[in-house]
């Protein structure tokens, strides 16, 4: 059976690496027309080179016909940047129908130890590129009368652990400005979805803790990225009954949701306590050649 996302364009955000690729890589296969940006330019050429190859073989096209996945330089951080990303995108393919904004970092540690750097670089890229890519696709969509945007945020716009107060503020942030746009555009035919999944294996959460979640796969994330355009959602958690439970906690008295809530939420700053794990992805979020991924 075709997807309904089959033909349609599609724009990734941080798709270079990590949860990014994955959602790359699902939807080509379901028969989209994939654009990869990442701050990293030549591993967004990379990936979507290897991806479209991928789609080549096991279709037994040639990859230059396939055309499914192509890489760009996007820094969502940078307007000029992401107008081009976007109008490149456009000029390529045609009308961008879905937008994901993956794109995104994070500094773990005790909250008064994080440099005003790795402040500032959360805050710049995790919120203001969603808000960003919102403002700079949600006018044709709605122009139009059609489009879906969806954003990667995290367990953690419902949750607050130890150790990731401003990255939380972050997706707490993402999930509120998505909250207002949604009813902005109501009626419109733009689709608002967050998808907030738990702790995932990428660079971006090594040396973390998952707490009462199991450690999750980009691909857990990339295959409710699909779902959610297939059948668009406005909230989705991965998995699914994080939302439920949380909800659930949230109408205890407040002793007992903290108690709840220690017993789920990991505490990162007892995770990476004296841990080196986290210390070359770190170095990394400063490194303007690096790229910004969930």
């Amino acid at each position: 059976m075709t997807s309904p996302i089959a033909g349609r364009v599609v724009a990734v955000t941080g798709g270079a690496r990590g949860i990014g690729r994955d959602i790359a890589r699902v939807l080509a296969e379901a028969g989209a027309r994939v654009a990869v940006g990442d701050r990293d330019e030549p591993a967004a050429i990379a990936t979507a080179a290897e991806l479209s190859a991928t789609e080549a073989e096991s279709s037994g096209t040639a990859a230059e016909s396939s055309g499914t996945v192509r890489g760009f330089a996007l820094d969502v951080t940078d307007t000029e940047s992401f107008r081009t990303f976007l109008a490149a995108v456009e000029t390529l393919w045609g009308p961008i129908d879905v937008l994901v904004n993956n794109a995104g970092v994070m500094w773990v540690g005790p909250f008064d130890d994080e440099p005003e750097a790795a402040t500032a670089r959360m805050l710049e890229v995790n919120l203001h590129g969603v808000i960003r890519g919102v403002r700079l696709v949600a006018p044709d969509m709605r122009a139009r009368g059609q489009g879906h945007i969806v954003t990667i945020a995290s367990a953690a716009a419902r949750l607050s652990p130890p150790g990731e107060s401003t990255y939380a503020a972050t997706k707490h942030g993402v999930l509120g400005y998505l909250t207002g746009v949604r009813e902005e555009l109501r009626g419109s035919g733009v689709r608002i979805s967050v998808i907030m999944p738990g702790v995932v294996a990428t660079d971006l959460a090594a040396g973390t803790d998952t707490g009462a979640a199991k450690l999750l796969e980009p691909a857990d994330v990339a295959r409710a990225v699909l779902r959610t355009i297939e059948h668009p959602r406005f909230e989705v958690t991965v998995p699914r009954y994080i939302g439920p439970l949380v909800r659930l906690a949230e109408l205890l008295p407040q002793r007992l949701r903290d108690l709840t809530f220690r017993r789920m939420v990991p505490d990162q700053v007892a995770a990476t306590r004296g841990s080196t794990a986290r210390a070359a992805y770190e170095r990394g979020m400063a490194d303007p050649a690096g790229g910004d991924r969930s």
